[in-house]
């Protein structure tokens, strides 16, 4: 660790993340375990999941509201709307390729995200919340594959 930071390494944890993943690496490549912070590497690790499934559910409500506000809004549809669904899109098909076991995840939450979209897109758009399918619509292909034209 860099000498001029005199602080513990939980104090360097709260201080600087950055600094402290920096630390931690070097004292794992150099086998220096004793002097890892054990007890923050750990929770970090066990919240890693956490984090990767609410990225995977926050990129699937964009998704999946830019879809609704394509399909019931079509004379507001925009570019920023198609390229927002790109990108959100990339990012979960990205997710999956780096861990395929997420998939099974995605499936469960569906309902959930579209119900969290949906309440956005009424918000967004004014429109009532029973204008929108009850039940969502599209299936996971449809949200990371389908062509636009597909919600005309």
């Amino acid at each position: 660790m860099n000498t001029e930071l005199k602080i513990s390494q939980f104090d360097l944890y709260e201080a600087d993340y950055y600094l402290w993943l920096q630390d931690t690496i070097e004292k794992l490549k150099h086998q220096n375990y004793e002097q890892v912070d054990w007890e923050n590497l750990l929770d970090e690790i066990e919240d890693m999941p956490k984090r990767e499934r609410r990225s995977l559910e926050s990129n699937l409500v964009v998704v999946l509201l830019h879809l609704l506000k394509w399909q019931y809004q079509f004379s507001q549809r925009s570019g920023s709307w198609s390229g927002s669904i790109i990108e959100h899109r990339r990012r979960i098909r990205k997710a999956l390729r780096d861990s395929p076991s997420l998939k099974r995840y995605l499936e469960e939450v569906l309902e959930e995200c579209y119900e969290s979209a949906v309440q956005q897109a009424s918000a967004e758009t004014e429109l009532p919340i029973g204008e929108f399918p009850k039940e969502c619509p599209y299936s996971i292909a449809e949200v990371l594959e389908a062509d636009l034209s597909s919600f005309e």
